[in-house]
């Protein structure tokens, strides 16, 4: 049994990573596993109680300040005071250890309790961080503790009192900047999980009932109120409102909904009331899939993110090992003791791997986060990584660029005794009957008042018979060899007129392929459709490239094909099961969410929760962004840390800028990862979207 809990007060990723080690020894307790980001513990057992308390007892003998909450059993409403207490507590200690030490450091006293006001501050400096260093040590486990440990022991051993107090206090500084900015990227990523709702209100008999989201059926009717969320995607039966969706695609501006609307979960009703038929249960619906790729989406991580990691596990060791040898050839070459381990101790302290080992997952955390919020689901930071490489985007038509609504294009009289609304409005009376999609379009753009017809026959694959003021009709297709969708209009057996019609355009698929041209991207579509109704809407939307009368295997093989350009890094983007195939083959899968099949959204990679082609670009823009700051975090570390690790070898720089190179480089790098949390993309595709509104 799988069991998941809180775990508070650690601050550190390599701690995280040390105490999972240890957790996953104890008995009878298995696949323990810690997400720093989430403040998320979980493990398996077959009997997780036992095996809590069991995980409690050994994370107070490691990490005594770390606080495990099964929330569950234990609804801690004190969290932000008590975590606000430990930050006071942490600073008033730290700022009574600073006194002490200039006291120790400026005053004359005896040497007894110079010693004495001497270890008092550097206790009061970082206790916490001596006593970890010693627990890891018996446990076989090397980290930054152990180097800030050794360092101040060092430095005080040789005389360098300051040296050895300043060290433990900006490193302490650093430490508390350092919880203080990864609490805020925590609280960002967790306003992700404030659209998940706590209830639903279902109907039964008349009578309404609240219970869990996760006990409704489908069909079911479920009221929404003004301020409160809709818990399960469903279709509107009654009533209209306006909804905010920000949470779910990142669209600021209300978008108002009544009868027939499809609606996502995760959407707050602003005002009105809405009766809801549920289309899905709560496990496939939108907020639950959204919680579920935030809940995993760690789970598979970045080529980038991985190296990070295993070079982590083995990085402090080697720096102990390369400090050491500095310490040597430094001894051999000046022959005195006490300078040759002044440089050594620096290279400990600037070697402190905390820059990398938190700002790389950060980063890819925070794109993935800020990508969720844009409504762009995104299953892995791997596949986050792969989006920043795509090249080439490949569409199906139908569904993914197109509502799969049809408008007509075009109506043709041939009777010069009738016009084009007399031809619609016959036609429209055969069709008022009819569930095919053709017929509901020719209805729809009807405007006169439709009258009961007789005789009314309806023949699948035909069309409509029917009669109408002692004549009779025909509404179909008679004609094989028309390349476009045509209805024909037949009176007494004679052809009085054509009805055109097309599959409408998304309006965010002209936005789509106007910002993928800006990033350099090639646009491909691959449709099943006919090539006057495909060249059409790849024409009008911009397509740089159309392939048509294409079957499933055919999109497929024009995959295959395109891959053995190597050159060629293919994003291809679908609604329909007949897509899966492509979707698996391409490098980068993106399915629709609202529309899309449960194939296609299953072997895809990223979901597009409300079927918005021109999140695309912003996946790419995301994911662009997102590399540039993960690339900006190692090598800003690696530049400074190298600089001043040679700096420290050669007697150049002190002890003062080792703990910068360390701490202060780590404190930048986590606020530099906060920004891919932050980032817009789609700020040009809103200005496109306001000169094209008369489209």
């Amino acid at each position: 049994m799988k069991k998941t809990v809180k775990i508070q007060g650690l601050d550190c990723p390599n701690c995280a990573k040390a105490l999972e080690k240890e957790l996953n020894k104890i008995d009878d307790v298995d696949n323990v596993e810690i997400d720093f980001l989430k403040s998320a513990l979980s493990f398996e057992s077959n009997d997780v109680d036992k095996a809590f308390c069991n995980i409690v007892k050994t994370t107070k003998t490691i990490e005594p300040d770390v606080k495990l909450i099964d929330e569950n059993k234990n609804k801690d409403k004190t969290k932000s005071k008590s975590l606000n207490r430990k930050l006071i507590l942490d600073v008033c200690l730290l700022f009574a250890g600073i006194v002490l030490g200039l006291c120790v450091l400026f005053v004359e006293m005896p040497v007894w309790l110079f010693w004495t006001l001497f270890v008092i501050s550097a206790l009061f400096l970082g206790y916490k961080t001596y006593f970890k260093a010693i627990r890891l040590l018996f446990k076989g486990t090397v980290n930054e503790n152990l180097l800030i440990t050794i360092s101040v022991i060092g430095a005080s051993a040789i005389g360098e009192y300051m040296e050895g107090l300043m060290v433990i206090a900006l490193y302490s500084i650093g430490k508390i900047l350092e919880g203080v900015a990864v609490d805020k990227s925590r609280k960002s990523i967790e306003k992700l999980t404030q659209m998940q709702p706590e209830f639903a209100v279902v109907i039964e008999d008349g009578v309404e009932k609240s219970v869990a989201p996760s006990e409704v059926s489908v069909n079911s009717i479920i009221i929404v109120r003004p301020g409160e969320k809709i818990p399960i995607d469903g279709k509107i039966i009654e009533g209209g409102a306006s909804l905010d969706m920000q949470s779910l695609t990142g669209e600021s501006v209300p978008v108002f909904v009544d009868v027939g609307k499809e609606v996502l979960s995760g959407s707050i009703v602003l005002d009105g009331v809405l009766k809801i038929q549920t289309t899905k249960e709560y496990a496939d619906s939108t907020v639950k899939k959204i919680m579920d790729l935030i809940e995993h989406a760690q789970d598979k991580k970045s080529k980038t993110e991985t190296v990070i990691s295993k070079i982590a596990r083995w990085y402090t060791l080697g720096v102990i090992v390369l400090a050491v040898t500095v310490w040597g050839i430094v001894w051999a070459v000046t022959k005195n003791f006490d300078e040759a381990l002044y440089r050594g101790l620096i290279f400990l302290v600037v070697s402190c791997p905390c820059a990398f080992a938190i700002s790389v997952p950060l980063s890819y955390f925070s794109g993935l986060g800020n990508a969720s919020k844009h409504g762009i689901l995104i299953k892995g930071s791997n596949y986050l990584d792969a989006c920043a490489k795509i090249n080439v985007v490949a569409f199906d038509k139908t569904g993914t660029l197109t509502t799969g609504n049809f408008i007509i294009q075009k109506v043709v009289s041939l009777d010069s005794s009738k016009d084009e609304d007399e031809i619609l409005y016959l036609a429209s009376l055969g069709e008022q009957y009819s569930l095919h999609p053709l017929a509901k379009a020719i209805v729809s753009a009807n405007k006169k008042k439709l009258q009961k017809v007789d005789d009314l026959k309806e023949k699948a694959g035909e069309g409509v018979y029917f009669k109408f003021n002692e004549k009779n009709y025909f509404v179909g297709r008679r004609s094989k060899n028309s390349k476009n969708t045509i209805v024909e209009v037949f009176e007494n057996e004679e052809k009085i007129g054509e009805i055109e019609l097309d599959d409408d355009i998304k309006k965010s698929s002209y936005i789509a392929c106007q910002e993928l041209k800006s990033l350099g991207v090639k646009t491909v579509m691959l449709s099943g459709d006919n090539e006057l109704s495909a060249v059409r809407v790849a024409n009008e939307i911009g397509i740089d490239e159309v392939h048509h009368n294409l079957l499933p295997q055919e999109k497929f093989e024009w995959i295959e094909n395109a891959k053995t350009d190597k050159k060629n890094f293919i994003g291809y983007v679908g609604d329909g099961i007949n897509d899966a195939p492509s979707l698996m083959l391409s490098d980068v899968g993106i399915s629709m969410g609202i529309n899309g099949s449960g194939a296609s959204k299953e072997v895809s990679d990223i979901i597009l929760v409300d079927d918005d082609p021109s999140k695309v670009p912003s996946a790419i823009k995301i994911s662009k962004y997102t590399r540039k700051i993960v690339w900006e975090n190692i090598i800003l570390s690696a530049v400074v840390k190298i600089t001043f690790l040679l700096l420290g070898t050669f007697g150049v720089t002190g002890m003062l800028f080792a703990v910068f190179a360390d701490v202060g480089v780590t404190v930048l790098a986590i606020l530099n990862s906060m920004r891919a949390l932050k980032y817009k993309p789609n700020k040009k595709a809103k200005n496109f979207e306001e000169k094209n509104k008369t489209r």
